[in-house]
């Protein structure tokens, strides 16, 4: 074992940070007395064998108990713990996103950790990231496990082929009257299949050999990591405050504006049409050669390194109107199902998730970025270790240029309304300004 993953096996009842309150337990599988298996959900395979370490670290100094993890994809994770909700064979804990949260709070499904875990020192995660997981009852639903922002993946020999140096992609520029030098190095990168390029005479838009900007779809609400880097430079907010807003915005002129350039890239040929998008894979699509540019999270670093023969650049998102960076800041946490018949265990298991020593292990596997400052230092020493520069996401926190993900009541239905809205926009179907009648839709939710 390394010093990380010593650390890690410190006695969870010494940890300074994070104790866990008394509790019952039930006598199924979860034991009573705290012992039996504790069943644990996640979605990310990449994140899996870290979390693995932690489960060992964690059983090693918790005899009796350990953990059983289970990793399912995005789409079908959600589905199987909504009927698990239902039937009652929900997780112990599971990885909960601030997009599902307040409806698990509504449904009363998931415990508030203040009943559990007592003495949580919130300062030791990144900040705001805390704070997001708080419900409007003013109980705390997860403890944070990690965060991510959004940079721009790009070809390297694309870029140099094209006469873009990395210096260049380091300093990029945009604004939604003409895209600024983010929108002329897209259509420089763009490429038509008998060798013409967007910038250049008798450039054939019908007939795109490589696209300056990858597309993965419309964005629906929140826009992570298709369009909010930029339209957050812009001064608009997606709700009148963060979080539990009551009001959303896209009516705002900056807004429709932004999103009007944003669909004009597929009119001009440097983007893939929307239909184009649906089944495929954005980063699997860069991979192949097929776009220069993608716009994506951190959590993504795994995949995009992993392709064989490709020189990977990564480049902070532009500098907006207002002469700053914009990137959104998204969190997980770990949550416990209310079912469960051992509270005891599964507080512990959260309290281990939450700590500097199962955030340290995580930090060293170089996925994800941790919620603790240690376990952010770790990851960029593993990321080191493995030849990536991650600066373009890390400046963002760094430099204070991120605004949170937006959550609210009503996240389902909102989404129920901008699918269909934003596609429209998307594949052309209806203009920007569609999208009022769509924010009247969704702020009639709230009265």
């Amino acid at each position: 074992m390394n010093r990380k993953t010593t650390r890690a096996l410190a006695t969870l009842a010494a940890l300074p940070l994070l104790t866990v309150a008394a509790c019952g337990g039930g006598d199924g599988d979860g034991g009573s007395a705290g012992g039996g298996t504790i069943d644990y959900w996640l979605w990310d395979a990449n994140q899996q064998p870290a979390y693995q370490k932690c489960a060992d670290a964690f059983a090693a100094k918790n005899p009796g108990l350990k953990v059983k993890i289970t990793q399912r994809g995005w789409d079908d994770y959600w589905s199987t713990l909504t009927t698990g909700f239902q039937s009652n064979t929900a997780p112990d804990v599971f990885t909960d996103h601030l997009s599902k949260y307040p409806e698990f709070v509504r449904n009363k499904v998931i415990l508030p950790l203040d009943d559990v875990i007592k003495d949580v020192d919130t300062t030791q995660y990144a900040e705001g990231l805390a704070d997001l997981w708080v419900a409007e009852d003013g109980k705390r639903y997860g403890l944070p496990k990690d965060w991510d922002t959004v940079a721009l993946f790009y070809n390297k020999k694309m870029a140099k082929e094209a006469g873009i140096t990395d210096e260049e992609m380091q300093d990029l520029t945009w604004n939604p009257q003409d895209g600024g030098t983010y929108e002329k190095v897209i259509a420089r990168l763009t490429v038509d299949k008998s060798g013409k390029r967007g910038d250049e005479a008798g450039f054939d838009k019908g007939n795109v050999a490589v696209y300056g900007l990858g597309l993965a779809g419309s964005g629906a609400g929140n826009g992570q990591t298709e369009w909010s880097y930029f339209t957050g430079t812009t001064g608009w907010t997606h709700t009148d405050k963060n979080p539990w807003g009551t009001k959303y915005n896209y009516d705002d002129p900056r807004f429709q504006e932004s999103i009007t350039w944003f669909k004009g890239l597929i009119d001009k040929g440097y983007m893939p049409s929307l239909e184009t998008t649906v089944g495929a894979s954005m980063n699997d699509n860069f991979g192949a050669g097929k776009s220069a540019i993608n716009a994506n999270g951190s959590w993504m670093i795994g995949s995009y390194t992993g392709y064989k023969d490709l020189e990977l650049g990564i480049a902070p998102t532009p500098v907006g109107p207002q002469g700053k960076r914009a990137s959104m800041f998204n969190g997980l946490a770990d949550s416990i199902f209310a079912g469960t018949d051992n509270k005891e265990g599964a507080a512990k298991w959260v309290a281990f998730l939450g700590s500097a020593d199962c955030q340290n292990i995580v930090g060293e596997a170089g996925v994800v970025f941790p919620a603790v400052s240690s376990g952010v230092d770790a990851a960029k020493k593993a990321f080191e270790g493995k030849g990536i520069d991650v600066t373009a996401f890390t400046q963002q926190v760094d430099e204070k240029t991120t605004f949170l993900f937006p959550i609210t009541d009503n996240a389902a239905d909102i989404n129920a309304i901008m699918q269909p809205a934003m596609d429209a926009v998307m594949s052309g179907k209806a203009d920007a300004s569609s999208l009022t009648g769509a924010n009247e839709q969704v702020n009639a939710l709230f009265k």
